[in-house]
């Protein structure tokens, strides 16, 4: 093994701008070579246990040989083709199959490449269902303090303005309406005001269901889901669930919604969905919405086409995604996960500036007071052997659900070690 980087780090990484990263003082990201399993491979031949999945994507582990032989099949017989005008199997085959495992009024689906792009697509047909009834003025979104919903500019509004990190565009994007989550009767009281304050104004309320990820890795109870529906159908408003994060096993059930027995108006997917693979994502709308875009009115169709949207190969990966949840036990996988990380990560109570351990699915959290030097911790859990990316103040694990027992302890372990040491005295 060579303690010198590959030529193609060294010589690339000077034209390269890396997410969420302050180029000038981030440290230079690892060369990888090769994933399989829960594995990824550096160049200099050490090996990583992955705990996040690739933000969350990889559910069935890289490299699953099902999905890799469905998108090289794919390959072979179309790999893009456009879809204005013409249509494709993958792409109708796994449309049918989302609405047929969604909750039943949502059955219309439009693909488009990234979750962003999705919850985008999402708030458009929000507006334009009102505008397309002859109703103006509804143009605002109320979402959620501690949300998430993307990076580009329409989905940066609906994030968290205080804590999230698009502080810096807040003056320059649209004012949208930002509440507590009513999570208790109190909340549900002041929901409710602000609700009937603004409804004449607002197109839809927009929630992630369970867990708000991004934003911290918040949890919340199903009844709030409950709730939610019934003061939108109260106030008539549309509601919007983000399952972009949760959608795919993540929280326990396939949908996070299915947890609260709760159907949104429109739902937005990716990550998972194509197991780790590729980019591509959904944004579901049930019949009553979509039929208020038909009309003989060109000018009422929904005016939204990405150039790879339903992308063949990306829609092959999906598929065999789906084959895998239907024939293999994901969600039974997950529940273990989840018993191994309430047992294994419950020590991390103990130490010095923990504030919070929660678990919900396949999501285990480690909440800290802050973190002061986020580089340095990273490199600790890469010097355990794991990939582990904390960030804001929490340190969190979300394994592919095919994690095998020894790696997912070395996860488990590696937290709560490094932790042990990080917030020892000599730390604080």
């Amino acid at each position: 093994m060579s303690p010198d980087p590959p030529d193609w780090l060294s010589q690339g990484l000077p034209h390269i701008w890396l997410p969420y990263a302050q180029m000038k003082t981030a440290p230079p990201p690892l060369p990888v070579v090769r994933t399989n399993g829960a594995r990824i491979t550096l160049a200099d031949g050490r090996e990583l246990v992955d705990g996040i999945a690739s933000w969350w994507t990889a559910c069935h582990g890289y490299n699953h040989p099902h999905i890799r032989e469905a998108v090289i099949a794919q390959l072979g017989a179309m790999p893009h083709i456009m879809f204005g005008g013409l249509a494709h199997e993958p792409a109708l085959t796994l449309a049918l199959r989302l609405a047929a495992l969604l909750p039943k009024p949502l059955d219309r689906v439009f693909f488009s490449d990234s979750g962003s792009v999705a919850v985008e697509v999402a708030m458009k047909m929000a507006v334009q269902f009102w505008l397309n009834r002859g109703i103006a003025g509804r143009n605002r979104f109320v979402a959620f303090k501690g949300g998430y919903h993307g990076d580009t500019f329409a989905t940066m509004a609906v994030c968290d303005p205080d804590e999230g990190m698009h502080r810096l565009f807040s003056k320059v994007l649209p004012s949208q309406i930002i509440a507590e989550l009513p999570t208790d009767a109190l909340r549900r009281e002041a929901f409710d005001a602000l609700l009937e304050r603004h409804a004449g104004e607002v197109a839809a309320i927009l929630v992630e269901p369970l867990v708000q990820g991004a934003g911290g890795m918040i949890f919340h109870d199903p009844e709030t889901l409950r709730y939610l529906r019934e003061a939108a159908d109260r106030h008539d408003l549309l509601l919007i669930f983000d399952e972009i994060f949760t959608g795919f096993g993540r929280t326990g059930t396939l949908f996070a919604c299915e947890a609260a027995d709760v159907a949104p108006d429109i739902v937005t997917l990716s990550k998972a969905l194509t197991g780790g693979t590729m980019g591509l994502a959904a944004t579901i709308a049930t019949a009553a919405i979509f039929e208020t875009f038909l009309s003989e009115d060109f000018g009422r169709a929904l005016m939204h086409g990405p150039t790879f949207m339903a992308n063949p190969l990306a829609c092959a990966a999906a598929n065999a995604s789906l084959d895998l949840f239907a024939r293999e036990p994901r969600l039974e996988q997950a529940a273990k996960i989840e018993a191994a990380l309430r047992l294994g990560l419950e020590p991390c109570r103990n130490f010095s500036r923990v504030v919070d351990v929660r678990v919900k699915g396949a999501i285990g959290v480690v909440e800290l007071d802050r973190i002061d030097d986020i580089n340095e911790l990273k490199r600790r859990f890469v010097a355990a052997g794991v990939w582990v990316r904390p960030f804001g103040k929490i340190v969190y694990l979300t394994p592919a659900f095919t994690i095998d027992e020894a790696d997912l302890q070395r996860l488990i372990g590696a937290v709560v070690a490094v932790l042990k040491d990080y917030l020892s005295p000599t730390q604080r």
